[in-house]
């Protein structure tokens, strides 16, 4: 029996490229899962806004924002970054946050009030860690004081 490697190596190829295109090759969008899917961030960030405007250690912050659309700007955020469908359409975080002067306790103190939010959300604890570690990195970004 003669084996064509050329004919070999095309399926392989083809069947390399179904299989980027089948679902059970998709970007890992557990962590959205994990969230609750689109409803279950919009109730997240339902949650994590009455918390953060009675967050003494942060309300100030807030003051003067458009709560709703910093809502929106956070559901695309955390949609997008954890594997979901989503666009992020805000600005980019230097640019939004540039000449707030948020301190890293600041940075702590909402990212304390998001667990509060997933958790009162039934979110399991390794779910909120994985959204937290996909976040922390902004913090380079948010605090400039």
């Amino acid at each position: 029996m003669k084996i064509n490697l050329k004919a070999v190596s095309t399926m392989a190829g083809a069947l390399l490229a179904l299989a980027a295109l089948s679902p059970a090759y998709a970007a890992d969008d557990s962590t959205f899962q994990g969230l609750g899917g689109q409803q279950g961030i919009k109730n997240i960030v339902a949650t994590l806004i009455p918390l953060v405007l009675a967050d003494a250690r942060i309300k100030e912050s807030f003051a003067e924002s458009d709560m709703k659309h910093v809502g929106l700007r956070l559901e695309e955020q955390f949609c997008m970054l954890s594997g979901g469908p989503c666009e992020y359409k805000g600005e980019p975080m230097a640019e939004s946050h540039g000449g707030l002067k948020i301190t890293n306790a600041q940075f702590n103190a909402l990212t304390e009030d998001l667990q509060l939010a997933m958790e009162r959300n039934g979110v399991p604890s390794h779910v909120q860690n994985r959204l937290v570690a996909k976040l922390a990195p902004m913090q380079r970004a948010i605090v400039t004081k």
